[in-house]
């Protein structure tokens, strides 16, 4: 029997419960995962309350997409890896059908990568999901050049940091917004050019000055909702305005005509597609071993804490990956 995290309903952080199981074997094509750490993520919270865009189809659900830890077995035609691999998964698989909150997984062998040289269960889970999500609005999709603006909103999120790092990497030129002076520093401190203060500042007005008055070539919104009339006009004419997060819930005005290039990013296109995934895969190693790419960890919980780890997460507070410890 093993731990593992399952939900009888959909709703807040207290319908999670932490509930032993009886894992089985892996089948053709999976393997099963020893977890140490566990990354949040929005995805998450938003699956177990009903507000995602697949909604579980049958109850206890798992769910869980991040997980670092090693190799307990290997299920047939598995060949990649070896038992006592240290690996780490990424989302590319359906909630459905698989979940990574637990002391142990059974995943798919084509959503696990190997950790990183240097890099430590926790900081690994912090690095993949993010790094991947960066890479592939930003480089993979977007076509972001050297020079060009890059106005992130979030971007205290781990994926906002990310983005950071790897408009940075790139030589583009990040623009970080955040709602509160309280994390202006700390971007700055990230790697940040800019940072603009939403609730002090006006974001379409601050962009235009940072820019020259032609607007950021790269918007990466995490918000949507009507805030994204100001992202459009806070965009260069010729650039493109992404959104990959859904942080408010009210309605987004899709497409908007006076965007050249307005459009939605979604990692599954990346993750699910073997050769564009082993692309990430290298551009975020490379990152990691020039040290310009840094997994940056808000805090840490316990398992038995995942109720409270998904508040902390909803409350909006955090710096980086929220994570979750598993033994040890």
């Amino acid at each position: 029997m093993t731990k593992t995290v399952r939900f009888a309903g959909e709703g807040g952080p207290e319908v999670l419960e932490l509930v032993d199981v009886e894992l089985g074997e892996p089948g053709p094509g999976e393997l099963r995962l020893r977890v140490e750490a566990i990354g949040l993520n929005r995805a998450e919270a938003m699956f177990r309350a009903g507000l995602y865009f697949e909604r579980a189809d049958e109850f206890p659900a798992k769910l869980g997409y991040s997980a670092s830890g090693i190799v307990e077995a290997l299920g047939d035609g598995v060949t990649a890896f070896e038992v006592g691999d240290e690996v780490s998964t990424v989302a590319g698989f359906s909630m459905r059908d698989y979940g990574v909150y637990g002391e142990a997984a059974i995943v798919p062998a084509s959503a696990v990568l190997r950790r990183p040289e240097g890099l430590d269960a926790v900081e690994t889970v912090a690095l993949w999901g993010p790094f991947l999500t960066a890479y592939g609005a930003l480089v993979d999709e977007g076509r972001v050049r050297p020079g060009d603006f890059v106005l992130i909103t979030a971007a205290s999120s781990s994926v906002g940091l990310a983005t950071i790092d790897v408009a940075n990497h790139i030589g583009a030129i990040p623009i970080a917004a955040t709602r509160t002076a309280a994390k202006k520093q700390r971007l700055l401190d990230a790697g940040a050019a800019h940072v603009i203060v939403t609730d002090d500042e006006d974001i379409t007005g601050r962009t235009l000055e940072i820019t020259g008055e032609r607007g950021a070539e790269f918007v990466f919104d995490a918000v949507a909702g009507e805030g994204v009339r100001k992202l459009a006009a806070a965009t260069a004419k010729g650039g493109t305005l992404v959104v990959y997060g859904a942080l408010d819930t009210k309605e987004t005005p899709f497409p908007l005509w006076f965007v050249p290039t307005m459009r939605l990013f979604n990692a599954f296109d990346l993750t699910l597609d073997p050769g564009r995934l082993a692309r990430a895969e290298h551009f975020v190693r490379a990152g990691v071993r020039a040290g310009t790419f840094r997994p940056r960890v808000d805090r840490t919980f316990d398992l038995t804490a995942v109720a409270e780890a998904h508040r902390h997460l909803e409350a909006n507070g955090q710096f980086g990956k929220v994570v979750v410890t598993v033994g040890g």
